[in-house]
């Protein structure tokens, strides 16, 4: 890690392997915030209103989100990255479409993309059980609304 002029509470090793964890999350949730305003801008069809409205719900937690994982890395002496180009080259969140879809079409991507950002954060809080708690612990505030929020799209698909 390049010097920090934060120091960290973390030993080195536990420090190196929670700012993996920071950084992949900080990119997943910028991603899933952009695929959920780029749904916003693009949903089309029958109850429209609720579903634009709730896309606008999600991309709230979504950024919420993001300032608080960034924050937790500098808290640790890590500098996140946040970069467009750093989104591109790793996030883990699948590709949504081009042009305007249905809200059908719609709620199955934002279920898709909610789906795969819970199992990497679940993943994730297991790899910070050891190596820091205070992470785990927004990680797991994390999980707790999206895991919210996909139940709330599920329904939707009933």
């Amino acid at each position: 890690m390049a010097n920090s002029p934060i120091t960290s509470p973390l030993k080195e090793s536990d420090k190196e392997q929670t700012a993996n964890v920071l950084q992949s999350t900080l990119v997943d949730l910028i991603d899933l915030s952009l695929i959920a305003k780029q749904a916003h801008w693009n949903v089309v069809g029958q109850n429209f209103r609720s579903v634009h409205l709730q896309l606008d719900d999600l991309v709230s937690a979504a950024r919420g989100y993001t300032d608080d994982v960034a924050e937790r890395a500098n808290a640790i002496g890590v500098s996140p990255n946040g970069k467009a180009k750093t989104v591109v080259t790793s996030s883990g969140m699948p590709e949504y479409p081009d042009n305007w879809q249905t809200t059908q079409a719609t709620i199955e991507a934002i279920v898709e993309s909610l789906a795969r950002i819970i199992r990497r954060l679940r993943a994730r809080i297991d790899e910070t059980d050891k190596s820091d708690l205070v992470t785990q612990d927004l990680l797991l505030d994390i999980a707790a609304e999206l895991e919210k929020q996909h139940w709330m799209w599920q329904a939707q698909q009933a």
